[in-house]
């Protein structure tokens, strides 16, 4: 998907949701353990309700990766479905790699050819040729991790290094390496008063924003400060979603609740134009 698709899936939508699929067996509802692959089937049921709603869907690696072969199973068939049913979605393989560049090239192979994700994100932590791999596919984008919403990213991401914090370092790099076009960055909704810092180094990147919702981020906040002339944000939302019941309801109510974000979004990109 290039990324006039995608903006034109947001108007189209008036939506910029995500939905993330981060499946934990023991919050799904019993009815599914029974089945031969619960992953799946609860991931189909979600996204059978949500996909107009939604203009992605971020399938977080470790939640697949926990159940080892039969994990992986359930991913590719997860991406497979949305790929062959709904391919007007984006899809971000939420995986966090990065590594020396021979091995980054065997992650990007793995997860933009085997498996056809259109976007995964990547840890920049070990410099230019740990990403540059992922870049270099075409017609793929790259969500390297930029300023996060964990606690512990003050560790590290907004030290002061001579005179610039860290992560305002990374942004600029990152725009000087080889196919930079294709990036997008990571940024956490509870960090909403650095956007606007933020913009100023990338005002025209797609910036994948999780946080909103169950971590406490504000979906006025973010836009405020975040949005761009194509909106030019990927607002996730998962644990708010995907687990709104844990009853026979649970797809209803998961589609109520990306409902209620989507309106938001509308009313907020209806009131910008």
């Amino acid at each position: 998907m290039t990324t006039q698709q995608l903006i034109e899936q947001i108007n189209l939508k008036k939506s910029f949701l995500c939905v993330g699929l981060d499946v934990d067996l023991n919050k799904i509802p019993q009815r599914f353990l029974a089945l031969e692959d619960p992953i799946f089937e609860f991931n189909k049921a979600i996204i059978d309700a949500t996909h107009d709603l939604a203009v992605a869907y971020k399938p977080n690696i470790a939640f697949f990766e926990a159940y080892g072969i039969k994990g992986w199973m359930s991913l590719k068939k997860t991406i497979d479905y949305i790929n062959e049913n709904y391919p007007e979605v984006f899809t971000i393989a939420d995986a966090k790699r990065g590594d020396i560049g021979n091995t980054s090239s065997m992650y990007a192979k793995a997860f933009f050819e085997d498996l056809n994700f259109d976007s995964i994100t990547v840890a920049p932590y070990m410099g230019k040729d740990s990403v540059e791999p992922f870049l270099a596919f075409e017609g793929k984008h790259t969500i390297m991790l930029a300023l996060t919403s964990n606690e512990g990213a003050f560790d590290f991401q907004t030290l002061n290094v001579d005179g610039e914090e860290l992560y305002k370092r990374v942004l600029e790099t990152s725009k000087s390496w080889d196919n930079s076009d294709n990036l997008m960055y990571v940024v956490g909704a509870t960090k909403a008063e650095y956007f606007t810092e933020i913009r100023k180094i990338v005002p025209d990147s797609f910036l994948l924003v999780p946080g909103v919702g169950a971590q406490g981020g504000s979906l006025s906040e973010v836009c405020k400060y975040g949005m761009n002339a194509n909106v030019g944000l990927l607002i996730n939302s998962s644990r708010g979603i995907i687990y709104a019941s844990k009853e026979d309801d649970f797809a209803e109510k998961a589609r109520a609740e990306a409902l209620k974000m989507q309106q938001e979004m509308a009313a907020i990109m209806q009131f910008r134009n």
